[in-house]
């Protein structure tokens, strides 16, 4: 690979980028280590902007740096997946109730336009993936509270770690959907209680998907 350009943005900020993307891509597994020496030769660069982009990931709890052995791959474990599941139906709920008081017409239309998006891409799960996130973000930036913001995309970030991911679980998908429409019925009809609550509940169910994946996966290694 041929050394990074330096425009549009500092030079860590892409290499963090880079491998903020292969970890989500599970090029650079969760528990393993991030070999600096080996990653500088590859991107063409010193080790310095490596590991300033080695400690935004470790600010984004993506990596874990250990006393005189390096970086690694941080590892999501079941307490971790409900603490993350936790904060965020807080936030997100808390974003909902402003949502429904307090949005335009114009802003809750974009939602419904997003959820017709998902409608149309229930046969692509990938693509259902992406949109589903853009939602999320969508509703939390009309909320306008960018410290608000900038805690659920940190911790959307570490729940990409975690492989079971809860939308993977067989008819997750079409159970989230009609979560997601609840919550627009609630958000639409300015019901502020109601909106938080379908926002609860939808996280309270993806926590369930999600754990009950993460334990058929144990049964099948045991």
């Amino acid at each position: 690979m041929s050394a990074l350009s330096l425009a549009p943005r500092a030079l860590y900020e892409e290499v963090a980028e880079l491998l903020r993307q292969r970890i989500f891509a599970r090029e650079l597994a969760p528990g393993s280590w991030i070999d600096e020496m080996r990653l500088a030769e590859e991107y063409g660069i010193s080790r310095t902007p490596l590991r300033e982009a080695l400690k935004v990931l470790a600010t984004e709890g993506l990596v874990t740096m250990k006393m005189r052995r390096g970086a690694y791959v941080t590892e999501v474990n079941d307490k971790d997946q409900h603490d993350v599941y936790h904060l965020l139906s807080l936030l997100e709920s808390d974003a909902a109730g402003v949502v429904a008081a307090q949005a335009s017409e114009a802003e809750l239309a974009e939602l419904v336009s997003i959820h017709q998006e998902l409608v149309a891409a229930i046969g692509n799960t990938d693509k259902f993936f992406v949109i589903n996130e853009r939602f999320h973000m969508r509703l939390l930036e009309i909320a306008n509270n960018r410290w608000r913001d900038q805690m659920v995309a940190d911790l959307r970030k570490v729940m990409k770690l975690n492989r079971h991911n809860s939308l993977l679980k067989s008819g997750r998908i079409e159970e989230s959907l009609r979560e997601h429409q609840a919550l627009l019925e609630a958000l639409l009809a300015r019901d502020v209680r109601e909106s938080v609550e379908r926002m609860k509940a939808h996280f309270a169910n993806g926590l369930e998907a999600a754990d009950h994946l993460s334990a058929a996966t144990s049964t099948q290694q045991s």
